[in-house]
């Protein structure tokens, strides 16, 4: 059947997704039951039976992901054991994690080791691929290195996206939806024949929502009083051409804006410094709560005469705004031709475009006092345009199929980073440099610094204490910018050794090329304290030196004058080779076993962040790159008359060189981890039972994902391994070692044309550690999300309510735990060999937390035609 008549059928057939198993099956009008053969994927870039594809898949069809209430990636984890999704200071920087590996932080310097891919453009940031996803035809999430067919930084797996085409078929859906926390939204699509050889389809929603945050605005200037709420419009138009009957062509277009308020956090528990913040903050600071018991006396003595606000009753400080504004677009061509002169074989060509910014305000000290803060004025945040084209030729014989391609990608990505000192920073400083701040960093008192060439620094005298004076409004304004190009070719083909035994083998060569250009300048006089202070401790008389321990909060990279008007010009060229082979054996019809080694490739990148070793900036931003060696054994089983399907794979995966992305407190280090090791089982199980319209699914995966053992001499900056004391030989952040989810649909009709369903669908997660240097403050314990959803319509589907709820129990959790800026120590320094250490006892830091969603529930009314 030529390709024009096999889209049209496609197009134009009732097609029923598989509700476990998340698959693409098309039923005849017979309305059989569904079999674990008709679950078709494309995770090797060619459709095929899932079962006959020898790597982990998870399939999640439209109907499922519906179900489970999955309108983005973040969604999406309730449905994959193994994976989890997260974000931090704004929803535009989201990171994705398998088998708990995956990218750390709030750089767009690093790129993501779990790929996106939609409607085949590879998206180069995690966050990029965040937002409505729309009309979806299934998501497929590929565990473990898949370097071969989807590139470079694919080396923990990739999320394959995608959307629901075009029909030749008249058609017409709209939803509204309804609520709590003020949310409502509204959806339609419409597709149909435009004239006998063109379809279009047309998607469009909108939604908003209040904030999850309560916002106490401590002593202004914001005005805000919630936090992450939801205000965004997307559009999304599609053209299918098919010219001919070998030839079909798919263009795609979309925009989506988002205008909202993200993210604040919670204390969750509160240094000494606690104190100072809540007089600098009219009494409006911070008032935690201790979660899950203390580390040290500090917890329990923070004098602010109670805990009054619990951080589960979501109250956020926050006195500047955090304003985010977020715009996505692009547009990308996909064409398949037929070539029955080359024996059967079709050409691919995927061109992509698109264009993303996105800018934020930040409250950088999360209190209610005004120390640091960022402006929404487009001097921070990023943006990237790219753009990409890939080619493939593939095609089968008797006893191969076959494909080669190339791939060319060219990106810009443009970086602004400012941030000023409030009017509460000098003020707060001084109180620490002084003996009037308990537990400070320097408890004797830091005299007018003088410099014997006569350059002489103000001080302020302030609680019988002198310090350096900073001018409000000061702060830094740094532009970085990477342009990088990449080239590949690749090719992937399965020899039919025999009729049972094939071996698949797949190579990708990649060149890729970097270049970075930046000026880090401060603003006014920043840098003046720090520069006195530097100098003065050549001061002839010693009692008048600036005290060593004083000079690292005197001089932090954001008032350091080394950084002032300093250009920045680097690049770098590098080749890799990624690869896959695998030997596949048919037990019978329904056993396969097969076994696999696999490499995959994360380029190297740029650290777009201040960062200095003592006092001196790092002369190099350049981080090297990051490669796996994956080994796995499994089978594929079906069982009960294809009724069941029963997949099990071992895992062990070395990640060399693993870009660690770690928030220090003041700034964002890249370090390479000599070795990451994640060995453990991946389980997946669907079940379409005799009942008509009861199915089950459900999924383990098993993990044992841990930091090999490393010195600081193994580091690229031995200086930085006492604040990353704690990872040697223990198990990454956000690395659980039990992810278990399971689903349950029932639909059936009922009397009087109806139609009436449910499903629920859980998590479970065992204990893990979500913060990148592994305190016990970063402890989640283990934790079930439940979410739900009841059906009622006509039978033949023209109208349907839906009560639904997301994480029904109101599961309290923490997405992410860190350090508050300049609230506190945690890692005390000494002069035992190892530099640094963490001692409970002596932990004085404060800690915030980003959370997870809490309950939310509503009614959603669809009708179709």
């Amino acid at each position: 059947m030529r390709l024009n008549q096999v889209l049209r059928l496609t197009a134009s057939a009732a097609v029923i997704l598989g509700v476990a198993a998340g698959a693409a099956q098309a039923q005849d009008a017979g309305d059989e039951p569904t079999r674990v053969d008709d679950i078709i994927v494309t995770a090797q870039k060619r459709e095929q039976s899932l079962q006959d594809v020898p790597i982990v898949v998870t399939t999640l069809s439209e109907e499922l992901l519906e179900d489970a209430g999955v309108r983005d990636i973040k969604d999406l984890q309730i449905l994959t054991p193994g994976l989890s999704v997260t974000s931090t200071t704004n929803e535009s920087i989201t990171t994705a994690r398998i088998r708990g590996v995956g990218t750390v932080g709030d750089n767009p310097g690093l790129e993501s080791s779990v790929g996106v891919v939609i409607d085949g453009i590879y998206r180069p940031r995690n966050g990029v691929g965040f937002g409505d996803l729309g009309e979806l035809q299934r998501i497929e999430v590929l565990k473990g290195p898949q370097g071969t067919l989807f590139g470079r930084n694919t080396s923990a797996g990739v999320i394959n996206i995608l959307t629901e085409r075009p029909s030749f078929t008249p058609g017409f859906e709209a939803e509204l939806t309804g609520g709590n926390f003020g949310a409502w939204g509204v959806a339609g699509s419409v597709t149909g024949g435009l004239s006998d050889t063109v379809a279009g389809r047309l998607y469009v929603a909108a939604r908003q929502r209040d904030g999850f945050y309560d916002v106490n605005t401590g002593v202004g200037p914001r005005t805000t009083m919630d936090d992450q709420n939801q205000d965004f419009w997307t559009v999304r138009g599609q053209l299918l051409f098919l010219p001919s009957d070998t030839v079909s062509i798919r263009a795609i277009a979309d925009y989506s804006r988002r205008e909202e308020y993200c993210c604040t956090a919670v204390q969750i528990r509160s240094g000494p410094t606690a104190q100072m913040v809540n007089a600098l903050s009219g009494g409006n600071g911070v008032r935690p709560a201790v979660r899950g018991g203390t580390w040290g006396a500090s917890a329990v003595t923070d004098g602010l005469g109670g805990f009054q606000y619990l951080p589960f009753s979501r109250t956020g400080f926050t006195n500047r705004e955090t304003g985010q504004e977020i715009e996505d677009m692009g547009v990308s061509v996909e064409a398949n031709i037929d070539l029955e002169a080359f024996g059967g074989s079709t050409l691919t060509s995927i061109t992509g475009f698109r264009s993303w910014s996105a800018e934020n305000g930040m409250d950088i000290d999360f209190s209610g006092m005004d120390l640091l803060y960022r402006v929404q004025d487009g001097d921070y945040g990023f943006g990237l345009d790219t753009f990409s084209q890939e080619f493939r030729l593939a095609g089968s014989t008797d006893r191969v199929d076959w494909l080669v391609g190339g791939y060319f990608s060219s990106e810009d990505l443009s970086r602004g980073d400012s941030y000023y000192l409030g009017s509460a920073y000098n003020n707060y400083l001084s109180l620490l440099l002084t003996t009037t701040a308990p537990g400070g960093p320097y408890t004797g008192r830091i005299p007018c610094f003088t410099n014997p060439a006569g350059f002489v620094a103000a001080c302020t005298v302030l609680g019988g204490g002198a310090g350096p004076s900073f001018s409000t409004g000061q702060g830094v304004r740094d532009h970085y910018s990477v342009d990088s190009q990449s080239i590949a070719l690749f090719t992937h083909n399965s020899f039919h050794l025999t009729d049972a035994l094939t071996l698949t083998v797949g190579l990708r060569w990649t060149q890729e090329e970097k270049d970075l250009t930046a000026l880090q300048d401060n603003l006014g006089l920043n840098g003046q304290a720090c520069g006195g202070a530097l100098a003065n401790q050549s001061n002839v008389v010693v009692a008048n030196r600036t005290p060593a321990a004083a000079l690292g909060a005197i001089c932090l990279p954001w008032t350091n004058p080394l950084f002032d008007n300093r250009a920045i010009s680097e690049s770098f060229s590098e080749d890799a080779l990624s690869g896959t082979i695998n030997l596949s054996y048919d037990v019978n019809d329904d056993l396969m076993i097969y076994g696999s080694y696999s490499r995959g490739y994360k380029g190297a990148g740029y650290n777009l962040d201040r960062v200095q070793t003592g006092v001196t900036p790092d002369a190099s931003l350049l981080f090297p790159a990051e490669t796996v060696d994956s080994y796995e054994v499994g089978l594929k089983s079906t069982l009960f008359d294809g009724s069941m399907l029963f997949n099990a794979t071992a895992f062990h995966q070395t990640f060399s060189d693993f870009q660690l992305n770690t928030f220090l407190g003041t700034a964002f280090v890249v370090e390479s981890v000599p070795e990451v090791t994640s060995v453990g089982v991946d389980l997946d199980m669907i079940w379409f039972t005799p009942i008509d319209g009861l199915s089950f699914q459900g999924g383990v995966t098993y993990a044992q994902t841990e930091y090999s053992n490393f010195t600081a001499a193994d580091l690229s900056n031995p200086g930085r391994f006492g604040p990353l004391s704690l990872l040697p030989g223990n198990t990454m952040s956000f690395a659980p070692e039990w992810s278990t989810t399971g689903s349950v649909s029932y639909e059936r009709e009922i009397s009087g044309g109806l139609m009436a369903g449910f499903n629920l669908s859980a998590k479970y997660t065992s204990e893990y550690n979500t913060k990148s240097d592994l305190l016990p403050a970063g402890v989640q314990q283990a934790m079930t999300l439940l979410n739900g959803r009841l059906s009622l319509g006509s039978a033949d589907e023209r109208w349907t309510v839906e009560l639904w709820g997301q994480n029904l129990t109101d599961e309290e959790y923490y997405q992410v735990v860190f350090n508050a800026p300049l609230q506190g120590t945690a890692f005390q320094q000494t002069l035992q060999p190892t530099g640094t250490f963490y001692n409970p006892a002596l932990d004085t830091q404060t800690y915030n937390a980003f959370l997870g969603q809490p309950r939310t529930w509503g009614v959603t009314l669809r009708v179709r035609y």
